[in-house]
């Protein structure tokens, strides 16, 4: 049996929902902020949030051996992005655990404009895992440079700070 990665990806599409919760609060409900990126040369919130929802299951739908689905909407709004991470998170929610028992041999994937196939393993804790947080971090380093009120804690959910606390 391969480690089943679900709880992982719901933990933090969870974090992932309420940081979107706590932008759009900021924000207003201001779109401007889901169209900005970190560069002109990278992705913006958007595609971010979108992306790390789609990497969960870019991840465990081969694992399970079932077609990957994804959730996208052309609701671009914040509203949307929530319906889109509480459909990935439902979905996640229904896999039945023994889908992970019998895991295929190697996955294939593209990874930018390189193909990829990969033992179901190293595909997830080298590959999977690793987009999927690379994505998530750069939601939060958006909202962080665009001003949102966020902590260390509203991306692990662990972590928890003073309102007022400032590392510098």
């Amino acid at each position: 049996m391969h480690k089943n990665p679900t709880n992982i990806f719901i933990h933090y599409l969870i974090q992932l929902k309420k940081i979107l919760q706590k932008i759009a609060l900021h924000q207003q409900d201001n779109p401007a902020l889901l169209h900005q990126s970190l560069h002109g040369t990278m992705l913006p919130l958007l595609a971010q949030i979108r992306t790390a929802a789609n990497f969960s299951l870019r991840t465990c739908c081969p694992l399970v051996q079932c077609e990957r689905i994804y959730f996208d909407n052309s609701n671009e709004t914040y509203a949307g992005l929530q319906q889109q991470l509480d459909e990935t998170i439902a979905y996640l929610q229904a896999i039945p655990a023994a889908g992970f028992y019998q895991p295929p041999a190697n996955i294939q994937d593209k990874a930018g404009f390189n193909q990829v196939d990969l033992a179901a393993d190293e595909y997830v804790d080298f590959y999977a895992l690793p987009n999927f947080f690379f994505h998530l971090s750069m939601v939060y380093s958006i909202a962080r440079m665009a001003g949102v009120p966020l902590s260390k804690g509203d991306f692990d959910g662990y972590h928890h700070y003073p309102d007022d606390f400032s590392f510098v």
